[in-house]
């Protein structure tokens, strides 16, 4: 009896085997399964890391531009201080889409297609300053969007077709508040054609509903010319905010100009690597606050005298690896607090039309430049400019110009009449004797001669 209830066992066993290898198989396989979830969960945060993240001075950044984005990623860090979703292609942001980021000090949706914002689309952002939706497709909010931002005090609106109607009213009313200078400046109406082209800051806010401004433009009226949702600027180069803002521009193909509609708060333009050959008169007029300008490695040969027009505050000038040979007369002068020039590379000609740049530098001795080597002509090829300079007038020494020697004796035939008319004969201002060809004169008299 002990031996078949051992051997039923052992069968019993045997036959439990295959199912234990069957359910191990699945395990496996459930096991494999998960690995590959977890695989497609790695490749979503891979996606998500596909944004650049990065710290800088204590702050955390997340850079997602040019994502082809619509919407908030779930598995982003929460923690970051600065959101970057520029280039997208965002077009309504809805209530809470980024109440998750409760740390953040700054986002960035310009250059979308935004044309609807909720009421509710930035709440929980308490701690948010800086908020950019210049560039998108907005033609109404109000001023419930804004108030979850109580720390907001930078705010971009420019570029978007707003219809200045009753509908804008408590957001035009709240731009006008004179502690909010910079929320939405250079915002300007797209319609009723009666305001186009004014600045929501200066609005009368009587007017926006005012039937008769508010009246469509009839069949027998012209109506407005389209409105320009891409400047070029905009769509050959990217626009970043932090750590300042700055216009990237370099190493676009077929950039041979400096591009129109410049934004009228950048700090820093990069147009290196570029086509550009010619700087024309006023191109930087509106970028009153830029410092940093770079336009190396282009083909630049010549800068019209108005070129660095409004520049007040640049600090440096990048002219490097260039085709520069001299300056006209005046082009450096609007550069009041300029104290880098780099010059690097070009093919200064050591004439006289260089004489304008060292002289510039003269009476700018806070200016550190640097790469002005004489590269024309040949007998001077490879030195300083400055020292050209010092030497172009090497071969006219005082005493060539007074065509002899006066050793102050008497009995040479002079007198005191004589001596009287050297002194009439001196420059104004110039304290150089006259050629002995000027010296012709009736005795005891003075005229003042002015050298070309």
């Amino acid at each position: 009896m002990r031996l078949f209830v051992t051997l039923l066992l052992f069968l019993l066993v045997r036959s439990a085997e295959p199912r234990r290898g069957h359910r191990s198989g699945a395990v496996e396989r459930g096991s494999a399964g998960r690995v590959r979830g977890r695989g497609r969960s790695g490749v979503t945060r891979r996606q998500a890391h596909q944004c650049k993240e990065y710290t800088e001075a204590g702050e955390r950044y997340l850079d997602c531009q040019d994502k082809q984005l619509t919407a908030v990623m779930p598995d982003w860090p929460t923690d970051i201080h600065h959101l970057l979703l520029a280039r997208n292609r965002f077009q309504v942001l809805r209530s809470n889409m980024f109440s998750q980021f409760t740390h953040l000090k700054s986002l960035d949706l310009q250059q979308n297609d935004i044309s609807r914002v909720e009421d509710d689309a930035f709440s929980g952002l308490s701690q948010l300053t800086t908020l950019l939706l210049q560039h998108n497709s907005l033609q109404t909010a109000s001023e419930e969007v804004l108030l979850p931002l109580p720390r907001l005090t930078y705010l971009r609106l420019y570029d978007n077709p707003w219809s200045c109607q009753c509908q804008l009213d408590s957001l035009v009313r709240m731009l006008q508040v004179p502690s909010n200078r910079n929320l939405g400046n250079y915002a300007k109406c797209a319609e009723p054609l009666a305001l186009m082209g004014q600045k929501l800051r200066k609005l009368s806010v009587d007017s926006l509903c005012n039937n008769d401004i508010n009246v469509e433009a009839g069949p027998e009226r012209p109506k407005p010319p389209p409105i320009k949702l891409k400047p070029e600027v905009t769509s050959m180069c990217r626009t970043y905010i932090f750590p300042r803002p700055w216009l990237d521009c370099s190493n676009r193909a077929g950039l041979n100009h400096v591009p129109a509609d410049l934004p009228p708060d950048i700090v820093k333009i990069d147009l290196s690597n570029n086509s550009i050959i010619h700087l024309r008169p006023k191109q930087f007029l509106l970028s009153k606050d830029l410092k940093l300008l770079n336009l190396s490695s282009n083909s630049l040969h010549h800068i019209d005298t108005a070129a660095f027009a409004g520049l007040l505050h640049l600090r440096e000038l990048d002219l490097s690896n260039n085709s520069l040979k001299y300056f006209q007369y005046g082009v450096l002068e609007d550069l009041y607090f300029l104290r880098k020039l780099s010059l690097d590379n070009n093919p200064w000609i050591c004439d006289y039309n260089i004489h304008y740049l060292i002289y510039w530098l003269k009476h700018h001795p806070g200016v550190a430049h640097t790469g002005l080597i004489c590269s024309e002509p040949r007998e001077f090829r490879g030195w300083r400019v400055e020292e050209y300079v010092k030497t172009y007038n090497g071969e006219c020494p005082k005493d060539k110009l007074t065509g002899g020697t006066d050793t102050g004796q008497g009995g040479q035939g002079g007198s005191d009449n004589d001596a009287q008319e050297e002194v009439g004969e001196m420059t104004v201002g110039q304290g150089e004797p006259l050629p002995n060809h000027l010296k012709e004169k009736k005795p005891n008299t003075f005229e003042i001669i002015r050298l070309s």
